[in-house]
């Protein structure tokens, strides 16, 4: 595994990559708030891939937006594709996990020449709009972005404390969550903050319904292969999943034990479902 540096027309990206030179091409997109290392407990087992893990903007060590920038699905499309272009890839094949997974799977029906293949965890499309929702949803948007957003940081003393922060917060154990803290932290004055973007957290103004995400999906043209894990989130059930499943032209999905990084606490099963799609 090595540290690489994208330089792009849009801002600098950061990746990690791992695998023979002439394998074929994966780029690996993170979870929300998560960044590249997520993948690294999934490497051992993908030995036949030219993997490179992204920081999406925001994350990681990956530039972060201009004053006044979004993070909107449109923005992280054009960094895929900006990616795509800097690594000298005409096309490729996508790993992604949650809002990784998202945006892989809008990127593969926007622009089918360049994805070969699609491996998704725990996402299959973008969180659709709640019927009823749309308008206190934009104004909440506004309004947050009335303020100063991020201006005090949370400090933490040490690393330490940061790893216990993020495991209470999203249940992980102490090893996937020192994974993600290492990459996710920077020193300051005091202690260490999140190198994350704090208007990350904002509240998108727009959500797609869920008939516009069907179609986004339907678009989708390359083999598709989805792993869910078994205690999923509620707003990635059993039968939300397959039906969006049954819009896909060529797509299979397994279900495996754990929960929502299960790709980080138990990557060997999750490999097994995967290396041979993505090898191909």
């Amino acid at each position: 595994m090595r540290e690489i540096l994208l330089d792009t027309p849009r801002g600098r990206l950061a990746a990690l990559r791992h695998g023979p030179a002439g394998a074929p091409p994966v780029l690996a997109l993170h979870g929300w708030l998560d960044n590249a290392a997520s993948f690294l407990p999934l490497l051992p087992h993908l030995p036949d891939i030219d993997l490179v893990a992204l920081d999406l903007p925001g994350h990681g060590h990956s530039y972060h937006r201009p004053p006044g920038a979004e993070y909107g699905l449109i923005d992280y499309l054009l960094d895929i594709d900006a990616a795509f272009d800097a690594l000298g890839w005409a096309r490729g094949r996508l790993l992604g996990h949650s809002l990784g997974g998202a945006l892989a799977t809008l990127y593969a029906a926007a622009a089918p020449e360049r994805v070969e293949r699609l491996a998704l965890i725990e996402a299959l499309g973008p969180l659709a709009g709640t019927p009823g929702g749309a308008l206190s949803r934009l104004r909440e948007a506004l309004l947050q972005r009335r303020g100063p957003v991020g201006r005090s940081l949370r400090v933490f003393p040490d690393p330490a404390a940061a790893v216990r922060a993020r495991m209470q917060a999203n249940g992980l154990s102490e090893p996937a969550a020192r994974l993600l803290v290492e990459r996710g932290i920077a020193p300051v004055e005091g202690g260490f903050v999140w190198r994350s973007d704090p208007r990350l957290r904002l509240t998108s103004a727009l959500r797609a319904d869920e008939g516009t995400v069907r179609e986004w999906l339907a678009g989708v043209e390359c083999p598709v292969r989805l792993i869910a894990a078994a205690q999923s989130p509620p707003y990635f059930g059993a039968e939300l999943r397959q039906a969006r499943l049954a819009c896909l032209r060529d797509g299979s999905a397994v279900v495996l034990p754990g929960g929502h990084h299960l790709h980080m606490e138990t990557p060997a099963p999750v490999a097994r479902e995967l290396a041979a799609f993505l090898a191909g």
